[in-house]
């Protein structure tokens, strides 16, 4: 029996497996797998935590990839670079870097395994460029009986297809085969600009903007846009003080402050979030992409998000301030809005539309479970999808109406692990026993 205790980032969740390995390579994670089968154990490879979910969860033999970290390749020519699935994005980025090449988009942390995270579907924000997973050309994959697959869109494409985004229920992945192209820079421009001002505007920052998001604050008419978008050399970093400044003083340790105020005080959140609505000036700076698009998140926080058509996305917010202005919740966080074109993945929350993402924040140990309910009842009457690695209520009878290809999926999860070997009770809840 494992005297360890995994936990997530947030603590929203904790496992105590009956056995935890440490695998150094495919063969290791093949025999893992093989014993666990023997001894009846149900296997799950974790990643860094930041599912808000139990996705990772099991009390069987819990797999740690964090000496499965290579660089197996990097090959400009062909457009691809190949990583094991525990690598970190940020040393994926910095490594790429090297050979003067880039993801072309990502979400706004890094500190996730490439593994954990296309398999969870992060994604960023974008006009035409997708999430992680969209940016997956092949897969290495150990399944229930301890064969090991390579899989992509001409060999086992049906597999590749649906465990590309898979939520680790096909098998254990080992290595990622990504995407690359040639390295470039984003010029990021960010400034306040009004929540009425945006959504009538909407069509034209989108279309304009190769990525484009903005935060919402609650309980004021006031957003903070972000606009990314390629540019020339040469770079024009935030000088150090800025950025320190920026990012670590003030949406850091600031916002740490004022949510441990608003936590005692809710009374005194409205006020709060008009102060934190202009805390940040407006700026500009280019950078190397993959420092554009993340940044430190250091102040836990439990998060819903849910992706919706992206017609409906005013619609829905502006039924998300009729909740709010009701005065049943004080919220500290602001709403995070991001856009995605529409996917091929069969479990993509961007699966065959064109996606709009509405992130809902609170502040750890603030109550969540009324706001994100009231939330997530406006989210499902547009056909929403759950994100897969953050809370929501949904099962496979909902999930089953807004996946076109789920029971496809589910077919192939049948074929390759019939004995549910990879399965654990969110696996039940949202794919079935």
């Amino acid at each position: 029996m494992s005297n360890v205790t995994w936990l997530t980032w947030a603590d929203t969740h904790r496992a105590r497996p009956r056995r935890m390995a440490t695998p150094n390579s495919t063969a290791e994670i093949v025999a893992a797998v093989r014993s666990a089968g023997d001894d009846g154990l149900r296997v799950r490879m974790v990643g860094s935590g930041h599912s808000f979910t139990a996705v990772a969860v099991t009390d069987g033999l819990m797999l740690s990839p964090t000496a499965l970290s290579r660089v197996r390749s990097i090959d400009p020519a062909a457009g691809t670079a190949t990583v094991e699935a525990g690598a970190q994005l940020c040393d994926f980025n910095t490594a790429l870097a090297e050979h003067g090449v880039a993801l072309t988009n990502m979400g706004d942390i890094a500190v996730q395994t490439v593994a954990g995270a296309t398999q969870t579907g992060t994604h960023g924000t974008g006009r035409s460029s997708a999430g992680l997973a969209a940016q997956v050309r092949g897969l290495e994959i150990v399944l229930a009986d301890g064969s090991v697959v390579t899989c992509s869109a001409d060999v086992e494409p049906e597999l590749f297809a649906a465990a590309r985004l898979g939520l680790g229920a096909f098998g254990v992945v080992s290595a990622v085969t990504m995407a690359i192209e040639p390295a470039f820079l984003l010029h990021a421009r960010e400034e306040p600009m009004p929540l009425a001002e945006v959504l009538e505007r909407l069509p034209e920052l989108r279309a304009d903007n190769e990525h484009f998001e903005f935060y919402w604050f609650p309980h004021t008419g006031s957003t903070n846009t972000k606009r990314n978008n390629r540019v020339g050399g040469p770079a024009r970093p935030l000088t150090a003080f800025k950025a320190w400044l920026d990012d670590e003083f003030l949406s850091n340790t600031v916002f740490e402050a004022a949510n441990r105020a608003a936590r005692r005080m809710p009374s005194v959140v409205p006020a709060l979030n008009q102060v934190s609505a202009r805390a940040l000036s407006a700026r500009t700076y280019s950078d190397r992409s993959h420092k554009v698009f993340a940044s430190p998140r250091r102040v836990k926080f439990l998060e819903m998000e849910y992706a919706v058509p992206a017609e409906h996305l005013a619609d829905v917010l502006r039924a998300v301030k009729e909740v709010l202005d009701r005065g049943r919740h004080r919220i500290s966080f602001p709403l995070e809005i991001r856009f995605a074109p529409a996917d091929e993945v069969w479990l993509s929350t961007a699966y065959g539309r064109e996606t709009a993402y509405v992130a809902a924040h609170v502040y750890k140990g603030t109550p969540h479970e009324a706001y994100f309910a009231d939330l997530e009842a406006i989210f499902t009457s547009v056909g929403g999808r759950p994100h897969w690695a953050k809370m929501h209520t949904r099962d496979r009878s909902y999930l089953e109406t807004v996946y076109p290809r789920l029971d496809s999926a589910l077919a192939v999860r049948e074929r390759v692990d019939p004995r549910r070997r990879f399965a654990n009770p969110y696996l039940d809840t949202v794919l079935g026993p």
